[in-house]
């Protein structure tokens, strides 16, 4: 009887720490999403109060960058303020409405607020304009089918540069 109370008392014990060991480095809100410049609720394409394909993948994108750029002991959240992607729809073309025609002056944007804390104590944080006006130049973009390719490589970018420490394990 001992021996089974003991064995409970353990498997009990496992059952709350999984939750602390597999916590994402980072969490990722979206603030008031039906403002957004792109990618919002009333986005050509979404029906009104769907969790958008751009919110999911940028959300789970961040996520691999955490896992990628922090230690273990660190933290970040991040509330994403606005989503202005690579490029625009130009409604006035035939046959052209979900194509997002990319210019010059179309780079994408995303505006944020993020907090980073190490072993539960703000570090740093700070509002953000991530931006790639450069986005049509950059390397391997031609051939590329990831239709958020523009704002993953400008959030992979900004990421290294602003939390690349010495944790960095592969990335896909």
């Amino acid at each position: 009887m001992r021996s089974t109370a003991v064995c409970t008392s353990i498997a009990l014990l496992a059952l709350f720490m999984v939750p602390l060991a597999n916590a994402a480095p980072v969490e990722v809100v979206f603030k008031d999403p039906e403002k957004f410049s792109d990618a919002s609720l009333d986005s050509p394409g979404y029906e009104r109060g769907a969790d958008p394909y751009v919110m999911k993948e940028l959300r789970s994108y961040i996520q691999k960058l955490g896992e990628r750029y922090l230690p273990a002991d660190q933290q970040l959240q991040i509330e994403i303020r606005n989503i202005d992607l690579a490029g625009r729809f130009e409604p006035w073309r035939l046959n052209a409405y979900e194509v997002r025609f990319m210019r010059e002056i179309t780079w994408p944007s995303i505006d944020l607020h993020y907090v980073l804390k190490q072993n539960g104590q703000t570090v740093s944080q700070a509002d953000a304009r991530v931006m790639d006006q450069s986005y049509l130049q950059r390397p391997g973009r031609a051939g590329r089918s990831d239709r958020l390719y523009s704002e993953k490589a400008m959030l992979s970018d900004w990421f290294r540069r602003q939390f690349a420490g010495q944790h960095q394990s592969g990335l896909n």
